[in-house]
């Protein structure tokens, strides 16, 4: 395999580039504000509000960069929210590559390399406090063979787009988020296919196009009603 390449994204942040999939991990308009819109605006925060909770589940399916986990436990900690975050990902970034992602230079604040450096070093497979007011659960497992009984309030569904990973996209793996979610629960995602919506409303989701992050006309988010 073609090693992964480090990219500098518009708003000065990094991404990774998967020459195998000619796919990036986060967008190149931005990593850092796609990230901060998509995942947590739009999908933590609106559900926050929306359920006046300070206490959140939420299950995030591409763990990658960790950056979606950095600026939610940053957010819970500027918001005294607690947040319990379980992340899924079959293929973890080296280490070597970690090293060298700019987030902390970006994101500034007295946790924010604290925090990242908790995020990438606890262990997987079991509960870790990243701090006081985040806790993390890593899984090194495909989606597809992923197993559980808890249920979530929110998902941040941030897998490779479907033209480079369709399999990750097809609808018993939508069902099976789909079932996992409480009553009211969020998914959210970058993607905006016709396709995804039309799933996700045939699974009971109640789903909405939104306004997408800069460089991205749109995106989606479902309410399970």
């Amino acid at each position: 395999m073609s090693e992964k390449k480090l990219l500098l994204t518009e708003d000065g942040s990094h991404t990774i580039y998967v020459p195998e999939l000619n796919e990036t991990y986060h967008s190149t308009h931005g990593a850092i504000q796609e990230s901060a819109y998509v995942f947590i605006r739009q999908g933590l925060q609106f559900f926050l509000e929306k359920e006046q909770k300070k206490l959140v589940n939420v299950f995030e399916v591409g763990f990658g960069t960790g950056l979606n986990a950095l600026l939610s436990a940053l957010f819970a900690t500027e918001n005294e929210y607690f947040i319990q975050y379980k992340s899924i990902e079959a293929y973890p970034l080296e280490k070597s590559k970690i090293e060298q992602l700019n987030y902390i230079n970006i994101i500034k604040g007295p946790h924010t390399k604290e925090i990242f450096d908790k995020i990438h070093t606890c262990s997987w497979g079991m509960w870790e406090a990243i701090s006081p007011n985040f806790q993390l659960f890593k899984v090194n497992q495909k989606l597809q063979d992923y197993e559980s009984s808890e249920y979530y309030d929110v998902c941040l569904y941030d897998a490779f787009a479907p033209s480079k990973q369709p399999e990750m996209w097809e609808l018993n793996l939508m069902q099976k988020v789909y079932d996992g979610l409480k009553r009211n629960g969020v998914f959210v995602t970058y993607c905006a296919k016709g396709q995804l919506k039309r799933d996700l409303r045939t699974i009971g989701f109640q789903a909405e196009t939104l306004t997408g992050p800069p460089g991205k006309k749109e995106m989606v988010r479902g309410i399970k009603i």
